[in-house]
């Protein structure tokens, strides 16, 4: 079911929900479309929550970006996409950009957030997302040489075991490009990611939180995800061996695990 999603908190984002369950709101990454949770991770899914997937500000068929805005701003967002299904609460799943507007909305509004699942994050400040394969990735984007920024993020945002599987490349390419992604409205989500820092507030957390990221993530790195888990009082931490960024493309069965344990306890 694909829904326009509209609140007074901000734009008319375009949604959809799978499944049927306790609801579940994922929430994407910098440069990402909705389609880039895949059907193997829905499919996993759906038995057991009622899945919201939607498109940021700027992204696919959603309301355009008018200008630079903030984690906080996406995390209004996120709220809308709440209020517009007219669910009172939810679980969430945040991964990259989408954990860091996953911990502002918990913040923000903790009545809302049933359970948090926080993947490949950061709870930000200076350096956190200074890996080597994010600075690859900004230098791919500033050549505006399509190639070059297709096979980057495919290498930086992938472990080195799955970028050499058959087709995974091509497969990735396809994937990308189902939905209008704008340049300019990604270089406004990457300033909003590194205006995010959430370090001296971050214990206030008290919901069922899991954080989760690969060994093998070129672009935010392991060790943001053991801080985040460190600073969140009586969070769990599934750290993957020789996954990489997009743990969830890698592992998506054990990622549906992750989200069902701490959401549901089973």
């Amino acid at each position: 079911m694909q829904i326009p999603v509209a609140s007074d908190a901000g734009p008319v984002l375009d949604a959809e929900v799978v499944g049927e369950g306790e609801p579940l709101l994922l929430i994407g990454g910098m440069s990402a479309h909705r389609g880039m949770w895949t059907d193997e991770l829905l499919g996993a899914l759906r038995p057991h929550f009622a899945v919201a997937v939607y498109d940021h500000r700027g992204i696919g068929a959603s309301s355009r970006a008018e200008g630079p805005f903030t984690i906080a701003d996406l995390a209004a967002d996120a709220r809308g996409i709440l209020d517009g299904l007219d669910w009172e609460t939810a679980h969430v799943l945040g991964t990259s950009m989408g954990g860091m507007i996953a911990q502002e909305l918990a913040l923000a509004a903790p009545d809302r957030v049933r359970s948090l699942v926080l993947g490949c994050t950061t709870a930000g400040g200076p350096g956190a997302i200074g890996a080597p394969g994010a600075v690859r990735l900004v230098e791919a984007i500033s050549s505006r040489d399509a190639a070059r920024v297709a096979r980057t993020a495919f290498e930086v945002n992938l472990s080195p075991a799955y970028t050499v599987r058959a087709g995974a490349f091509e497969h990735f390419v396809s994937m990308s490009t189902q939905r209008r992604v704008p340049s300019a409205v990604v270089a406004w989500q990457a300033g909003a990611c590194a205006g995010h820092d959430t370090r001296d507030r971050i214990a206030t957390l008290d919901v069922p939180t899991a954080v989760i990221h690969g060994d093998a993530d070129e672009v935010i790195a392991v060790a943001e995800g053991e801080r985040l888990a460190d600073l969140i009082p009586q969070a769990t931490l599934a750290r993957w061996a020789g996954v990489g960024h997009m743990f969830w493309w890698e592992r998506p069965d054990e990622t549906a695990e992750v989200v069902r344990k701490n959401a549901l306890g089973r």
